[in-house]
């Protein structure tokens, strides 16, 4: 005899058995087409770069293109908000950066949640920033340039890509330990701000290891590195902390899909990336940049994404910084 209570439980199992047979269809079967990597930065750049390696290696071990579409503006916010919204199949996935730990505190709206509206997938590397100064600066050591900013308050230009960009919050927290000021010039990305390092119109900058080449052939002077210990990719530059004690940053980039991707495709997705990460050409580009290639579980990223959210957002409100 069918009860009041079994038909209301036969109705709902009707209305629910779709979708999860849909999902699970589309877990079993994927990937079987191309699938799109957003780099919420223009082409060009150091993570523009990345993000062509280890989708040329993710195409090999998925079995399926994995295309790169750049949607970079507004501090990666529309690439990260295009994926945050996509549909959570598996095929729009997103290559994020540092920005997703600081854009939340950073921006007064969001039309997503940097925490809540992704699932992640595997960290893919970390990498400290170096401080470049111009040649034709009096220091030579940080400890000379701490002492040079701190006779010039407020004089000396600090360059970065952008206001709340990671070169420009690792410079924010060198001035908040070191006890200086400088003023912030924002600029339109890095490569600009780097052409006006070399001259002298700038005083320092912080720039991803893809900028020693800069350094190496003596067109700018390098003076450290933010990392917790001296880079493997240039040995001979002390860490800022062994001057700053304490001071570390490590910027990152990792895999991320929307939120509600099946936990199988998120699965499926997180071992072809630890693959294509042990790829030894891969490895060794990284590698010469100063990038280390480190792949995590899902629930490592997320932990890790926490923590330095909270860190940064004691940053960003310690110094006042809002962007509208």
């Amino acid at each position: 005899m069918v009860t009041r209570r079994s038909f209301v439980a036969l109705s709902a199992a009707s209305i629910f058995a779709p979708s999860i047979l849909t999902r699970t269809a589309r877990a079993d079967t994927w990937p079987n087409r191309p699938i799109h990597l957003i780099v919420p930065i223009a082409a060009g750049g150091p993570t523009d770069t990345n993000a062509r390696l280890v989708a040329k290696e993710l195409s090999k071990t998925l079995g399926q293109d994995v295309v790169i579409d750049n949607k970079g503006g507004a501090g990666t916010n529309i690439g990260n908000s295009f994926v945050a919204h996509a549909d959570p199949d598996g095929y729009t996935i997103l290559y994020g950066t540092s920005s997703l730990s600081s854009n939340g505190a950073l921006y007064r709206t969001l039309n997503y949640s940097p925490t809540k509206d992704f699932a992640p997938v595997s960290l893919v590397a970390k990498f400290p920033f170096f401080m470049f100064v111009p040649n034709t600066s009096p220091a030579k050591t940080v400890a000379e340039f701490i002492a040079y900013a701190k006779a010039n308050p407020g004089k000396l230009i600090m360059a970065s890509p952008g206001t709340g960009s990671g070169p420009h919050l690792t410079e924010v927290l060198f001035m908040q330990m070191a006890h200086i000021q400088m003023t912030h010039a924002p600029y339109r990305g890095a490569a600009p701000a780097f052409i006006d390092l070399i001259p002298g119109r700038v005083n320092c900058y912080f720039g991803s290891g893809e900028l020693l080449t800069y350094s190496r052939s003596g067109q700018v002077r390098v003076l450290g590195s933010s990392g917790s210990k001296r880079s493997p990719a240039a040995p001979d530059v002390p860490t800022i902390a062994e001057t700053v004690p304490g001071y570390e940053v490590e910027s990152w980039q990792a895999i991320f899909a929307p939120a509600k991707t099946p936990p199988e495709i998120v699965r499926k997705m997180n071992a072809g990336v630890v693959k294509a990460l042990a790829v030894p050409e891969l490895t060794e580009k990284f590698e010469k940049t100063a990038y280390t290639p480190t792949p995590s579980s899902p629930q490592g990223l997320g932990q890790f994404l926490a923590a330095d959210t909270a860190k940064w957002s004691a940053v960003i409100k310690s110094a006042g910084l809002t962007i509208d």
